[in-house]
């Protein structure tokens, strides 16, 4: 009844797919083994039911699934796989060797696959369970083989699908080992949260609050990001519902509708939301590798979401209040009986100068009113040399609420939007740093520990030339850390703005790992220079607004940004006019 066959995109999609097998058959226990990220090597080993002999023959035919034993049973579906297809495709592009053995049962047998021949059948010595091995992907398909990423990338794909089913079952161990080296060992955890920190660490943790909220169609819970750590790109938002992670743009668009007027524009929230709805008001065979799906009643949980979002938050905006009704809170203390003993026997006086006149001009000889320097300094020196006006010669200039500076035109006045104008010569800066290895970076006092987890450590070492070249000097410290000696020049290298500023760049390097070269570095410019921009410090000297503008007008694009939003505009005479 349904023909759709799952796709082998690349290593990741073997991993999900033998990583579902397990926790459908009972695991508790799942060991994932990748080779020089899955090209040679991907294995699943589990202690789950295990498959008799014969199932263990006829799970490679097309169509023959364990999962399901009626029609019926398509609109009742609880486990992750259910069309049979997965191993299927998994053996028309691989060499496959299957071990398993149920409990009860003195020997395993082990079934070896080819290109979807059956190349043997034994009788083998195991333990309960499931070992399932993967070797050399597409090695009778080099065309695709050839298409494949670094290793970097496909190791990438392989955590991501990784986490994606390690975060719907906290109750089972998971462990990703690659070329030998643990990248995930995760314990069975109490909830959620517990999976959450172990996969993704405690900083994103630490960002989170709790969020509930149930109904006759869905009951929901699961944790959102505090409005002040969202963040400009994209980076951990999952849906899960009946345990299946699932992407929905719709249901997204109901968060971001919850933090509307409380994140920046552009901003991102982190949110872990998980599902529980009735199987039969789901179609989850909609998307080749079921990462979408359909709802009967989409409209209201939209605004079921949506609710239960907003009041989360709503709680989030008074977190901060004092409890007076805590009984665990400390009580005022109170001032003892001998506090007179202490009090001191006189009380210090200001005097006050009734003759001192702040407006009063002095003139660049007076001799200082009160204080006699006359022991230090010749009273016939230029005290007004001293300190002389240092201002570069300008046009007059005015900063208005620290967002635009306004100056003197030839045609009237011009007004400048400060952060526009950072924006274009960070741009500049980054574009050049990228195309011509113009770097210039900023050594940082002490070198910064940054926990980056295990994807960012491996997106960190996939752009490592494109990072130093902007400017960013780091290496890796572990598995999960990265040691940052410096930043680029304009950057804060402080402790707290380094973590902030990295956590950006990872998920800038997350969306733009697949671009064309060219388009890619141009992508990046404008993504950086976004960044920067936003994090610049605030111009509050007419100095500094002169030197701003200075350098914009020697920019080869002055009036726009590289997003193409106005940063100059001339206010007429004429208009001026207008107004009087």
């Amino acid at each position: 009844m349904i023909a759709a066959g799952e796709v082998v995109q690349r290593p990741a999609s073997v991993v999900k797919e033998l990583m579902e097998n397990a926790v459908d058959a009972g695991a508790t226990d799942i060991k994932v083994v990748v080779a020089d990220a899955g090209r040679t090597l991907i294995q699943v080993i589990d202690n789950g039911c295990g498959m008799s002999p014969d199932d263990a023959v006829l799970c490679f035919e097309r169509h023959a699934t364990s999962k399901l034993a009626s029609a019926e049973d398509l609109h009742h579906i609880l486990t992750f796989g259910f069309r049979g297809e997965a191993l299927a495709s998994i053996v028309a592009v691989a060499e496959v060797t299957l071990r398993t053995r149920q409990a009860g049962e003195e020997l395993g047998v082990e079934v070896s696959m080819a290109a979807s021949e059956n190349k043997g059948t034994r009788e083998v010595s195991c333990p309960v369970g499931t070992n399932i091995a993967v070797r050399n992907l597409f090695y009778n398909i080099p065309a695709r083989r050839k298409f494949l990423k670094s290793d970097n990338v496909e190791l990438r794909h392989i955590v991501e699908e990784f986490q994606r089913v390690a975060l719907t079952r906290p109750d089972i161990a998971f462990t990703l080992t690659h070329n030998g080296k643990d990248i995930h060992v995760v314990k069975p955890a109490p909830s959620h949260k517990f999976r959450i920190q172990d996969l993704l660490g405690p900083a994103v943790v630490g960002d989170i609050v709790d969020i509930e909220a149930g109904t006759t169609l869905a009951n929901l819970q699961g944790y959102i990001g505090k409005p002040e750590s969202a963040r400009k790109t994209l980076g951990n938002q999952f849906f899960f519902v009946n345990g299946r992670y699932f992407r929905s743009p719709l249901l997204h668009k109901a968060v971001m509708k919850a933090y509307e007027n409380l994140i920046p524009e552009g901003c991102t929230p982190s949110y872990f939301i998980y599902l529980d709805v009735d199987p039969s008001t789901v179609d989850v065979n909609i998307h080749p590798t079921k990462a979408e799906i359909k709802f009967e009643e989409d409209q209201i949980l939209f605004q079921t979401v949506f609710a239960a979002v907003k009041e989360a938050l709503g709680k989030v905006g008074v977190a901060g209040s004092i409890e007076f009704d805590n009984p665990e809170a400390r009580e005022m203390p109170v001032i003892g009986t001998r506090f007179e003993e202490y009090r001191p026997s006189s009380i210090p006086s200001a005097g006050v100068d009734l003759d001192f006149n702040p407006f009063e001009d002095l003139g660049p000889y007076a001799e200082p009113r009160k204080t006699d320097y006359s022991s230090h300094v010749d009273k016939s020196q230029n005290y007004g040399a001293l300190f002389e006006d240092r201002t570069l010669p300008a046009h007059q200039i005015l900063i208005v609420q620290g967002k635009y500076i306004l100056t003197q035109s030839a045609g009237g006045v011009m007004a400048v939007n400060i952060r526009r104008a950072q924006e274009r010569l960070l741009h500049d800066r980054f574009l050049k740093a990228l195309t011509a290895n113009a770097h210039v970076s900023q050594a940082a006092l002490f070198p910064v520990q940054v926990p980056v987890g295990v994807e960012g450590c491996l997106l960190i070492a996939e752009h490592a030339e494109l990072l130093k070249s902007l400017g960013f000097d780091m290496v890796p410290f572990g598995n999960d850390t990265v040691v940052v000696s410096g930043v680029p020049e304009g950057y804060s290298a402080e402790q707290g703005k380094v973590e902030g500023l990295l956590a950006d760049v990872l998920l800038i390097l997350k969306d733009e790992h697949g671009a064309l070269p060219g388009v890619m570095e141009q992508s990046l410019a404008q993504k950086f220079a976004f960044l920067g921009a936003c994090s610049a410090s605030c111009i509050t000297s007419p100095l500094e607004a002169q030197r701003l503008v200075d350098a914009l007008l020697q920019s080869e694009n002055p009036e726009f940004t590289s997003a193409g939003k106005r940063i100059i505009s001339i206010i007429g005479a004429d208009e001026l006019e207008k107004r009087f």
